[in-house]
């Protein structure tokens, strides 16, 4: 399956409106400004393997539902770590929902559930809403762990 959708992000640089790809090699930087670009993708059971686990960055996965409370305070929180590691990191959601086979093949039994995926490993995980500096922190030790 080849993607070609597309998501629009605001450079937090320049504050100019980039098209970048869902499923995409190497890291986005701004058209404008060339500063890298926080990449923050929406997946689901039929594109996931493309976005995510064929992503060449770390991978974030917030496997997430509409009527949780915590997953609504989780999510802001994760878009600051991912605007903070832009370039390092790649955000992707999952609602569990509408995407049983994700949430089965995940064993996910709470929501929010966190992943980190490393070339399509799971490398780390977490379930619960945490403050932006603890997740920074988290995903911070796990790539820099796998990095070495």
């Amino acid at each position: 399956m080849s993607t070609v959708q597309a998501t629009t992000i605001s450079c937090p640089h320049c504050g100019r409106t980039n098209r970048v790809p869902v499923a995409a090699e190497g890291r986005p930087r701004c058209g404008h400004c060339k500063q890298p670009l926080p990449w923050v993708v929406d997946a689901g059971d039929d594109d996931f393997t493309e976005v995510a686990e064929r992503a060449d960055i770390p991978v974030v996965v917030d496997l997430w539902a509409t009527w949780c409370g915590p997953c609504r305070m989780v999510s802001p929180a994760l878009e600051q770590v991912a605007t903070e590691l832009a370039g390092r990191i790649k955000l992707v959601k999952v609602d569990v929902d509408k995407n049983p086979r994700l949430s089965r093949r995940f064993e996910v039994q709470a929501v929010p559930t966190l992943l980190i995926l490393d070339k399509g490993e799971t490398v780390a995980r977490q379930a619960g809403a945490a403050p932006a500096p603890a997740l920074r922190q988290w995903v911070e030790q796990t790539i820099t762990t796998r990095e070495r």
